[in-house]
């Protein structure tokens, strides 16, 4: 039990739990020790477990929580020591907030007290902590500190880690110096990053880089390797050297593939930082890759390479979802797929402009580029999201969607044209992966009106193939009632009536829907197709992406147990979910990344394909538009894309339904075959 352990235990435990994303058990652990240490009065203790609880509730975005128990801390810590690790984790929090009142303070009251510390590794990395937010801020115009004064802390910690025969801590120190002058060679403009002024401190800054590389090399800490990697590139980079600054970016590129597997696992707080630490290192190598360069342009090697690097990319956010290597289902190449017809598009989402990548049957990729900054792009998205969910179409909505089919389609529409080609794939990237691609705009019709759509999670599928008429047995369950905290869902039963007078179908309804009905269910019959018609929440965190079962919801993580108990030994079935459909469900309001729980959900069921709903439909057109898929799909030689598309036709051409709304939201993911 909990209360055996003593405060310090609970303490170490609370901070192991905020690190594996257990925010709710660690805050209950920490308050736990937190009481244990006031009823010894140790008041070391307790400005430590203060500043823990900070720091889960800084992980949990509860900025004035954090601010509360940061303050706390350093009011009681009884030593330098002690008060300076809550002050490093307060300047953290400032590095996240526009403003911050006792920003100034703060940082002069931390450097005051970095001399009082004894020589030890605590003091080094109290200082590189220190450097590193400083140097942020600094570059951010927050903060008027001379870049040399900053330099001097950096130095002192370069020489207490070499005294200590540290290499790791002196590798990190090197690093942060050469952060530094990476930063100070960048004399900013404003607040934009134009009008650079290059100076010789770029040189210096690749030399202590170049160092604390070696030395991390040195010792294997390809953890800490890949970081400095991503920085020489950067800096070579900004001195034009293109072919050595692509060189530096493969490497780090390859450092943090060899790393995918387990890089959550070597340093845990990547989880929280990851756009910040490791998706940069992608998005940046492809930007490289994809430039148009003096006396070159990139070529079909490089569009390659590039849609690897974002596939690798999309493998690491799952990863990072899930904090641990995700990706153990039975994969094929997307390039082996039968793809007559089909075409596959990889759009790209960078800085300043769009890229996408065009690959079409037994054809040489192809590449097409829109000049644009990212903020625009994501703006426009956002918007063309919100008008998409209304209940009528504004022509502001007509004008966005035909703004990204000018990013995505029509370049390319010429070549589709050639090749014959009937169904669009979309690998998505950023911000499209939540907006139906169904409902991009030409001017004159939607694009689901000339392609059947799907979106591709990645450049491999759960061994695609198509699905059978004779394959056509569904396990379907739903939710009518209020369960929860969740609304009734008035149409779910007449949408499993029109599936079962369809296709030979097994039904769980309300109370006959539980986690471990549906678990057994699909244990012991050869149901292809399992329907779920209840209320569920796609976020890009794990913890919050369910799905509403009678008795409680069914967490992503459980669907790996529950979904995949056909591939038990004992079980009577041992075939991967053909088509898993989850109806009423939506995306996190607000989430940004929210899809990533769609495809988590997809990944962790094993399912060669997933029809889901970017945004909840208490509606009879959600009942309408599942009842004529099973209807199209019925039909000989139908793919699971077209069967979409026809049913969303069909809600098209009906004078209640045909606003987007309706129909966009429903998305094919996986197989289209």
């Amino acid at each position: 039990p909990l209360e055996r352990l003593t405060d310090l235990r609970l303490n170490v435990l609370g901070n192991v739990l905020r690190l594996s994303g257990d925010l709710d058990e660690a805050k209950r652990v920490l308050t736990l020790s937190l009481a244990l240490a006031e009823s010894a009065a140790s008041t070391t203790d307790r400005s430590r477990i203060l500043t823990s609880l900070g720091n889960v509730e800084r992980a949990s975005r509860n900025p004035e929580a954090a601010r509360e128990y940061y303050q706390q801390a350093i009011a009681i810590a009884p030593t330098p020591s002690v008060r300076i690790q809550a002050q490093l984790d307060r300047l953290d929090l400032a590095l996240t907030a526009a403003t911050d009142p006792d920003l100034d303070t703060l940082w002069r009251d931390i450097r005051s007290q970095l001399d009082e510390l004894p020589r030890s590794r605590a003091a080094a990395d109290a200082r590189i902590h220190w450097l590193s937010a400083m140097t942020q801020l600094r570059s951010a115009g927050r903060v008027d500190l001379p870049w040399a004064e900053m330099a001097g802390v950096g130095t002192e910690a370069v020489d207490i880690a070499r005294d200590l025969r540290d290499p790791r801590t002196e590798s990190y120190a090197l690093g942060t110096l050469g952060t530094l002058y990476e930063r100070a060679g960048y004399e900013r403009a404003g607040y934009e990053r134009t009008g650079y002024e290059r100076t010789g401190q770029l040189d210096d800054a690749r030399a202590l880089t170049e160092r604390a590389l070696l030395m991390a090399q040195s010792i294997s800490a390809t953890d800490i390797a890949y970081q400095w990697q991503w920085q020489l590139g950067r800096i070579l980079k900004a001195r034009d050297r293109y072919d050595d600054a692509l060189a530096a970016y493969s490497v780090a590129y390859d450092t943090l593939q060899s790393l995918r597997r387990d890089l959550v696992a070597v340093n845990p707080d990547v989880q929280f930082t990851f756009r910040d630490r490791v998706e940069p290192v992608y998005r940046e190598y492809v930007d490289l890759l994809l430039q148009d360069r003096p006396e070159t342009s990139p070529g079909a090697s490089e569009f390659q390479r590039a849609r690897e690097a974002i596939e690798a990319l999309q493998l690491a956010e799952l990863d990072n979802f899930f904090r641990s290597a995700c990706l153990d289902a039975q994969v094929v190449a997307l390039d082996t797929v039968d793809r007559v017809g089909t075409a596959v598009l990889y759009p790209i989402i960078l800085g300043d402009r769009v890229e996408v990548i065009l690959s079409l049957p037994e054809e040489p990729l192809q590449h097409f580029v829109t000049r644009i900054p990212q903020a625009e792009v994501d703006r426009t998205l956002l918007q063309l999201r919100r008008e998409l969910a209304k209940p009528y179409t504004s022509p502001s909505g007509k004008q966005l969607g035909q703004q990204a089919y000018d990013w995505l389609i029509r370049q390319a529409l010429p070549a589709l044209d050639r090749a014959n080609i009937d169904t669009l794939a979309f690998v998505l990237d950023g911000t499209l992966r939540d907006v139906p691609m169904a409902a991009l705009h030409d001017g004159d019709r939607y694009l689901i009106e000339r392609f059947a759509v799907a979106i591709a999670p990645g450049l491999q599928l759960v061994a695609p193939r198509s699905l059978a008429p004779q394959q056509l047995q569904a396990l379907t369950a739903g939710l009518t009632q209020s369960r929860h905290g969740f609304s009734p869902l008035r149409y779910v039963s007449s949408e499993l009536e029109r599936i079962d007078s369809t296709i030979a179908s097994r039904t769980l309804l309300d109370e006959s829907f539980t986690s471990d009905t549906l678990s057994e269910q699909i244990a012991e019959l050869p149901y292809p197709i399992i329907h779920l018609a209840t209320h569920g929440q796609f976020s890009s965190n794990a913890d919050d992406t369910f799905v509403l079962a009678w008795d409680k919801p069914i967490q992503v993580e459980d669907f790996d147990t529950l979904l995949r108990r056909r591939d038990a030994p004992d079980a009577a079935v041992a075939e991967a979910i053909e088509l898993l459909v989850l109806s009423a469900c939506d995306t996190a309001a607000g989430d940004d990344r929210a899809t990533l729980g769609l495809a988590g959900l997809a990944l962790r069921a094993g399912a060669r394909s997933t029809l889901a709903s970017l945004w909840a439909l208490d509606d009879e057109s959600g009942a309408q538009l599942m009842g004529q898929f099973y209807r199209e799909l019925a039909q000989s030689g139908t793919s699971k894309a077209e069967a979409l598309r026809r049913a969303q036709l069909t809600l098209l051409a009906d004078p209640d339904y045909r606003h987007p709304a309706h129909w966009s939201p429903f998305i094919l993911v996986g197989n289209w075959l």
